[in-house]
């Protein structure tokens, strides 16, 4: 299919990519679904409604993946869509999401993903989110819901890459017994952005764990909450750790909640909020950049 430059442009951004690719794809673009693509081992399939699409990972798929990106270049869509992935016991898979917004005017998508993940299987989920071009009111808030069974596995890496006028993130986990859930986030809001973050994750089974690290930086007059609930249920492993970065006369506030109700629950937690160091910008000052540069080279190395 044909693909216009600033189609091009959002998808080498949010999933580096240049084309569209071979294998399992949806494509959306502008509220419509312009290509589904299965293979013999990831069946995409359109809901009955038009509301989004069902993906069903069979077991005999290991370490294939599928691509589910989303475009929105015109002003006054804002797209919902509810998708739900099935993921067969011991199957493997990377799925590849995210959405990029490129627009004169308001224009937003909310992602509704919710995961059903079989025993032992292994799941790698990376999902950006950018906002370009002029106006305001770019709306994303992506909802991630995860049911993980026995000795499941999953590691979800999601970036909020700058441009966002608004967002509210969400994401909700149970944990079975033996499931681990790794949980890396990049947060960046400039401007008057305004983003929030709110994780809740439940574990209910022995031997499970949850890890979950935030890096986010603040600029202008932007404004960040995160929040995470992380609830023990039984004997299991639960850490978050988010960290910070303000400048200009930006806000963050962190509220980091860990709940045992378990005694054989070992939960933690750990949050810190600074602006970047003095020592660090006259080093790579002394190496050639100017200030501002080497604020970029400090900001780029603490969200990589």
């Amino acid at each position: 299919m044909k693909l216009d430059n600033i189609s091009k442009m959002l998808l080498e951004k949010i999933a580096n990519l240049h084309e569209i690719p071979d294998g399992a794809v949806s494509f959306r673009r502008n509220g419509k679904g312009e290509l589904i693509r299965s293979t013999p081992h990831i069946e995409i399939s359109r809901k009955a409604d038009g509301s989004g699409i069902d993906i069903h990972v069979l077991s005999a798929c290991q370490n294939e993946a599928c691509h589910i990106p989303v475009v929105v270049s015109e002003n006054g869509i804002f797209d919902e869509v509810y998708n739900d992935f099935y993921i067969d016991k011991g199957a493997v898979v990377t799925i590849v999401a995210g959405c990029g917004v490129h627009s004169s005017g308001e224009a937003g998508h909310n992602g509704i993903h919710t995961f059903h993940i079989g025993e032992n299987a292994v799941v790698t989920y990376v999902e950006n989110h950018i906002a370009l071009g002029s106006g305001q009111n770019k709306v994303l808030n992506p909802v991630t819901n995860i049911d993980m069974q026995k000795n499941s596995s999953m590691t979800m890496e999601t970036n909020q890459l700058g441009g966002v006028d608004f967002s509210d993130r969400v994401t909700k986990a149970n944990l079975k017994a033996g499931a681990s859930l790794m949980v890396k986030e990049k947060i960046l809001t400039s401007g008057f952005n305004v983003t929030k973050t709110n994780f809740r994750v439940v574990m209910t089974g022995e031997d499970s764990k949850c890890n979950i690290v935030s890096r986010s930086v603040a600029r202008g007059e932007s404004e960040q909450v995160f929040k995470s609930d992380l609830i023990g249920k039984a004997e299991c492993f639960g850490h978050v750790e988010c960290d910070g970065i303000v400048l200009d006369n930006a806000r963050i506030d962190s509220v980091p909640k860990v709940c045992a109700r378990d005694k054989n629950a070992s939960l933690s937690h750990e949050a810190a909020i600074g602006k970047i160091a003095s020592e660090q910008i006259v080093k790579l000052m002394t190496l050639g950049l100017n200030k501002e540069q080497a604020e970029s080279k400090i900001i780029e190395g603490f969200l990589k």
